[in-house]
């Protein structure tokens, strides 16, 4: 898990300085890695800024994750273990954030806009469910 997670780190780095180029200059020290100093931010489905972990069906889909071998369970889990995903936001007004509750009528939308049972999504988001 180290070892992905500092992959991903090291992706977002060369997607600020060469892919995208939006800080090609940039020279952070170790301590201002730890601290996010940098522009921009990376949420990854499952955690706090991103709770729904279905979103990775989609990502998968899209970027056709099978074919290097990744996958995902019926729980959303990745495949093999040290896989990562997420987004990157390159906008320097990107803040982390939690979301907090979600309301019966914010999780009814939501199914109405993925066409999924709203049962479902509950399933997913009990944590955020107020």
């Amino acid at each position: 898990d180290r070892l992905a997670e500092a992959f991903a780190e090291m992706l977002h780095e060369r997607v600020r300085r060469d892919l995208w180029g939006y800080v090609p200059h940039e020279a952070l020290t170790n301590e201002e890695l730890v601290k996010e100093a940098y522009r921009g931010i990376r949420p990854a489905p499952g955690y706090p800024a991103c709770p729904e972990h279905s979103v990775k069906s989609e990502m998968f889909v899209a970027l056709r994750a099978d074919e290097i071998g990744m996958k995902l369970t019926e729980n959303y889990a990745m495949s093999p273990a040290s896989s990562v995903s997420g987004f990157y936001f390159s906008h320097p007004r990107s803040r982390y954030f939690n979301v907090g509750r979600i309301g019966r009528d914010q999780l009814e939308d939501l199914a109405q806009r993925k066409s999924e049972a709203v049962v479902e999504l509950e399933r997913w988001l009990a944590p955020n469910l107020g």
